[in-house]
C-alpha cells in the first residue's frame, strides 16, 4: 500500500528536478546574448554558449545581434511643394549593446519602427518632389543619420536606410510624362539646330576654299561629272561653267 504514494512522490521530485534544470541551464547561439536579471537587478550580459542561472531568482532575456531588416509601412506625405505622395522604406540595424536595448526601451523593435516612420514623414515633408526623385541617395543618408542618432541611447546601430518606392498621384504622373516628352522634343530640336549650324559652317568653309582655289573648283567639277557618269541614267546633264558663258552675256549687253 506504500508503493503508490512513493511512486507519486518520486514522479513529483523528478518533475521538479527537470523544471529546475531547465530553468538553470540555457544555451545561446553565437549571434545571441543573454541579459541576466537577479531579483530584478541587471547583473551581466552573457553568451554565447552554456549559461547557468539560479532558478526562480535569475531571469534571462535573449537578444539577437544579427542585422534586422525592417520594412517601414507606406506613409502618406505632403512634400514642400504641396504634392501628396505615398512612400515606404526599409531600415537596416543591429543591436550593439544588449543591456541598453532591454533596459532603456520597452521594445526596441517597435520603438525603432515607430521612430523610423515619423522621421520618414518629417524629412520627406521638408523636401520637394524633384529632390526626392533625383537626390534619393542624399535623402537616404540624412534619414540614416537622424535615426541612428536617436536610437544610439538604446544600444542600436542603424547602418542604412533606403527609400524603396514613391507612389505619385495619377495626375502628377501624367504631368511628369508630358514634361518629359516636352524636354525630349526640346533636346531633339536643339540637336537638329546644332547640326544645321555646323553644316552651314562647313559649307561656308568649303565655299571659301573653292573661291580661293580655282583649281579645286575644277577638280570638284570633274568629280561631279564622274559621279554622274557612273549612274545608270538615260539623261546626263553637264553643268557649264559660268566663265564660258560670260563673254556672250557681255556681248549681248554691248549690243
Amino acid at each position: 500500500m506504500n508503493t503508490v504514494p512513493f511512486s507519486a512522490s518520486a514522479i513529483v521530485i523528478i518533475l521538479f528536478l527537470v523544471f529546475v534544470l531547465s530553468s538553470a541551464i540555457r544555451v545561446l547561439r553565437e549571434y545571441e546574448r543573454g541579459v541576466v536579471f537577479r531579483l530584478g537587478r541587471l547583473i551581466a550580459v552573457r553568451g554565447p554558449g552554456l549559461i547557468l542561472l539560479i532558478p526562480v531568482i535569475d531571469k534571462m532575456v535573449k537578444v539577437s545581434l544579427r542585422t534586422v531588416v525592417m520594412d517601414v509601412p507606406p506613409q502618406d506625405i505632403i512634400t514642400e511643394d504641396n504634392v501628396s505622395i505615398k512612400v515606404n522604406a526599409v531600415v537596416y540595424f543591429r543591436v550593439l549593446q544588449p543591456q541598453k536595448a532591454i533596459v532603456e526601451v520597452e521594445n526596441y523593435l517597435i520603438a525603432t519602427s515607430q521612430f523610423s516612420q515619423t522621421t520618414l514623414r518629417s524629412v520627406l515633408g521638408q523636401s520637394e518632389l524633384d529632390d526626392l526623385l533625383s537626390q534619393r541617395e542624399k535623402i537616404n543618408q540624412k534619414l540614416q543619420q537622424i535615426i541612428d542618432t536617436h536610437t544610439e541611447p538604446w544600444g542600436i546601430k542603424v547602418s542604412n536606410v533606403e527609400v524603396k518606392q514613391i507612389d505619385l498621384p495619377q495626375e502628377m504622373q501624367r504631368a511628369m510624362a508630358k514634361q518629359a516628352e516636352a524636354e525630349r522634343e526640346r533636346r531633339s530640336k536643339v540637336i537638329a539646330a546644332e547640326g544645321e549650324y555646323q553644316a552651314s559652317q562647313r559649307l561656308a568653309d568649303a565655299a571659301r576654299i573653292l573661291s580661293e582655289q580655282p583649281s579645286a573648283l575644277t577638280l570638284r567639277y570633274l568629280q561631279t561629272l564622274r559621279e554622274i557618269a557612273t549612274e545608270n541614267n538615260s539623261t546626263t546633264i553637264f553643268p557649264v561653267p559660268i566663265d564660258l558663258v560670260k563673254p556672250f552675256l557681255n556681248l549681248e549687253k554691248n549690243t
